[in-house]
């Protein structure tokens, strides 16, 4: 397929998707399940058959789709925005917020790599599972300086951003009266970009939150998994 059309394609996809959950939202019966309809998890299995059917081999994709991925960079940097808005309460709380996400950080780490530790699956697989909740870029990066496989790290890291997206505010509306704090590093520190979108779309200071989280997260993973290699941790 024409580079052209796959970008105008995954454009399409997603703005349908987003308008079709706008949709189910403003129908009083079927806005209980409209998060199972999360626009990126929608244009996920859409642009899959898309490319099965089309016999389109996903580097091709990929290369057609390069517009779109160089955007993910600016998009973190505007995720400033918020927190430069909210900045005077969450520095307030910042001791609370490094204590908070340095756990966050070491049990996301470790519910990664335990099972599959377990499993007796090979240091590659560990290395690629263990910073699956930080944003692709940093993720990715991290596995190739620990001997993971980057593909199946970003394919990981997709994959924990549209679950979070989707369960995570099910999930803490069961446990009922949330932080807004709470909810916001909930979502960004666990399901790192795609979790903070979430989070901007119910309210600015959640998003900001979200987006404190999505960043420190960041960088503890880059310091602990390093840290967890280096000290036979994988193995």
């Amino acid at each position: 397929m024409d580079n052209l059309i796959l970008l105008a394609s995954t454009i399409l996809v997603y703005a349908l998707a987003q308008t079709g959950q706008s949709k189910l939202n403003r129908k009083t019966r079927l806005k209980k399940i409209s998060f199972l309809f999360h626009p990126v998890l929608v244009s996920v299995v859409v642009i899959m058959l898309m490319l099965v059917l089309t016999h389109t081999p996903y580097e091709s994709y990929a290369e057609g789709t390069e517009g779109l991925t160089f955007l993910l960079a600016p998009s973190v940097v505007a995720l400033g925005v918020p927190l430069y808005k909210e900045w005077k309460k969450l520095s307030a709380e910042l001791g609370k917020i490094l204590v908070t996400v340095t756990f966050g950080s070491l049990v996301g780490i470790l519910s990664s790599i335990l099972p599959v530790l377990l499993w007796g699956s090979p240091l590659e697989v560990v290395a690629s599972l263990a910073p699956r909740s930080v944003t692709t870029p940093i993720a990715m990066n991290i596995a190739h300086a620990t001997g993971g496989v980057p593909s199946l790290t970003a394919a990981v890291v997709v994959t924990t951003g549209i679950f979070g997206a989707v369960a995570g505010p099910v999930v803490l509306s069961i446990l009922d009266k949330i932080e807004t704090s709470t909810f916001g590093l909930a979502m960004g520190v666990a399901s790192h970009g795609i979790g903070t979108a979430r989070a901007l779309e119910i309210g600015e200071r959640e998003g900001a939150y979200s987006a404190l989280g999505l960043c420190l997260n960041g960088v503890f993973t880059s310091i602990l998994v390093p840290v967890l290699y280096r000290f036979s941790i994988f193995h």
